[in-house]
This record gives C-alpha cells, sequence and structure tokens, in this order.
C-alpha cells in the first residue's frame, strides 16, 4: 500500500527555544506527519569565524559561528526532543553538519539519517554514516550528477537502504527550479526510491512531486513566513503542511486503488441512464427506407435500437408509421 511519508523540518525555526521547539513538535503533530526533522549543528566541530551568511538575517549574530553557537543544544535537550517525538508517534529525523554530530545521533540511537544538499561531497561522512547501515535520505539540492553519482556509489559499498531526494537550493524555490522532471530521471538512473525536499513555500510543489512518483515529501515547516529566521519564507505554515498531508492522502488513495478501465460494471447503471437509443427526427410512413438524416438519439439506453447500432438500421424499411422522436425498434422495420 503505498503511503507517502511526510517530513517536517523545523530545522531552525525554533531560533534557540526549547519551548518554541517543542511547540512545533506538539502542532506539527495534529498535522498527520510521519516525522519530524531537526539540524544538528555542533559549531566548533562544524563551523569557523569565516563561514560566511548564506542570508544576513541575524540581528545578534555577528557570525555564521556565533549563530550556530548560539542554536547548540545539550545531548540531555536532543533525547528530551527525541523522547517528545516518540511520544507523539513521530520519527526523530536529524541532519548532521559535522562527524561530531554524527556521533551524538548514534547516541540518540536515530533510525535513519538525512544528508543535507550541502553534504554529498563530504565523502567522510557518507562513508561514516553509511557504515552504520542505516537508511539514508540523501538530498541533491547543490550536485552535479557526477557528484550525486559519487555519493550514491559511496553509500551503496554498504548498503541499498537510500532515498534520493530531488532538491533544489533556493529559498524560496520558483516553478522553474523545482525540477520536477528529475523525479522520474533519478528513479531510472539508480533504481532507487526518490523523495522530494520542498523549497517553495507553498503546498503544490509536494502535490505534484507526490503524484509524479517521489515517496517522500520533506517541507520545512514554520509557524508564520513572517518569523524571524533563514527558512522562513521557504517553509509551510502549520497548517498548510495539515493540509498538503490531506492531499498526499487523496493522492495515495488514489493510487492504492485497482480501478481499471478493463471493467465498467461499477457504472453499469450510469450507462443505462447516459446512454442513447436511436428514435427518428420526423413523422415518418410505413414504407420509408431509413436514411441518416432520418435519425436522433435519445435517452435513455434501452428504449430503442442501441445508438451504436445505427448503420445496422441504416437502408431498412418502415413497416409501420413512426412519430417524430418516437424510439424506433428492430419491430418497426422488415
Amino acid at each position: 500500500m503505498k503511503h507517502t511519508q511526510l517530513i517536517a523540518e523545523i530545522g531552525q525555526a525554533h531560533d534557540g527555544s526549547l519551548g518554541i521547539l517543542h511547540s512545533y513538535i506538539d502542532a506539527l503533530a495534529e498535522q498527520g506527519v510521519d516525522a519530524i526533522k531537526f539540524q544538528l549543528h555542533i559549531a566548533q566541530a562544524e563551523s569557523s569565524p569565516w563561514e560566511p551568511f548564506r542570508t544576513k538575517f541575524s540581528y545578534q549574530d555577528a557570525s555564521r559561528f556565533d549563530y550556530w553557537k548560539r542554536m547548540e543544544l545539550s545531548f540531555e535537550q536532543w533525547l528530551g526532543i527525541k523522547k517528545h517525538c516518540e511520544e507523539k508517534k513521530l520519527e526523530f529525523l536529524a541532519s548532521p553538519f559535522s562527524i561530531a554530530a554524527v556521533k551524538l545521533l548514534e547516541q540518540l540511537e536515530v533510525k535513519r539519517y538525512k544528508i543535507g544538499s550541502g553534504e554529498v561531497n563530504n565523502s567522510l561522512m557518507l562513508e561514516i554514516i553509511s557504515k552504520t547501515g542505516k537508511p539514508v535520505l540523501l538530498s541533491s539540492g547543490m550536485s552535479k550528477q557526477v557528484e550525486l553519482d559519487h555519493a550514491v556509489e559511496t553509500i551503496r559499498k554498504h548498503h541499498q537502504h537510500m532515498t534520493i531526494m530531488q532538491c533544489t537550493t533556493a529559498y524560496p524555490s520558483e516553478p522553474e527550479q523545482w525540477g520536477l522532471a528529475e523525479i522520474g530521471k533519478i528513479k531510472q538512473r539508480y533504481q532507487l526510491p526518490v523523495g522530494f525536499s520542498d523549497h517553495s513555500g507553498t503546498i503544490h510543489a509536494g502535490v505534484a512531486a507526490c503524484a509524479l512518483g517521489a515517496e517522500v515529501i520533506e517541507v520545512h515547516s514554520v509557524f508564520d513566513r513572517r518569523m524571524f529566521g533563514p527558512d522562513s519564507k521557504a517553509s509551510l505554515t502549520v497548517d498548510e503542511i495539515g493540509e498538503l498531508r490531506q492531499a498526499l492522502n487523496l493522492l495515495d488513495r488514489s493510487a492504492n486503488s485497482h480501478f481499471s478501465k478493463e471493467s465498467d460494471e461499477i457504472f453499469s447503471e450510469l450507462k443505462i441512464m447516459f446512454g442513447k437509443s436511436l428514435a427518428v427526427n420526423k413523422d415518418l410512413q410505413s414504407g420509408h427506407v431509413v436514411c441518416l438524416e432520418d435519425l436522433e438519439t435519445k435517452k435513455p439506453m434501452g428504449h430503442g435500437i442501441p445508438a451504436s447500432d445505427f448503420k445496422m438500421l441504416l437502408g431498412k424499411k418502415l413497416i409501420s408509421d413512426i412519430q417524430a422522436f418516437e424510439f424506433i425498434n428492430w419491430t418497426d422495420v422488415e
């Protein structure tokens, strides 16, 4: 049975507030998501004072390093976050951005890993993660084909439990940047499940990706797109994520149905109701030879000669008078 996984990424939307972070878990649990994803940053291991801001959004952090430092959470806090997710029947997911973060996630006993677009060329991290044997969601946002090939091969040396996420690293991404056509290409090239990591800020991209075969949809989450943070404009609101879940459920129902054009049994009554029988369009007298110009079709089916058999009627001679717009049957001709 097809069930499109929906991952809501809180990422950095909590801005370092543990209270806001936990309120996201509660709110998103009500929207039917399958997993909640975080970003695990350890400033000292990941960054340096020379790392530039992708988007200069912060009024309180002098550098990107300062931002990551302010956003750090302790192991005990992460343990509490994971426990909260599990209490809500949600999978706890996180993207590591350093080897130290991978080690922390191993301590947390995560079930699988999400590898962000910026880490696709981080062969050391890929090697370490893939050696755990745990499933991997591999984002392709900044990758050239050769780079993605190399990353896939690195992981495949250890296991095949991988989903490749079509992604475009643009915040927000415009429709021309969604890369929906890549979903089928990726699936064919690697013979692996494909997902879609969305930065559009709309539900439309995720719905379209699901219809095109994506098995996992990941979206950034925020309470309001006017909130502070680097990803706010590219996020869905909590309520919009609920709308997306409903849309994905409908598509899954459709994919799981056994509807087939080979059988019309369920339409049998409707086909009679909307079907047509042959009638005449003018008064005709006995002895008249029926021609195409004499005929009309009227509902329902079964009260005259079937409309599909009109050719068999042409050239037949009437054996009795028939009035305009009356049904014509085989008993009316010789």
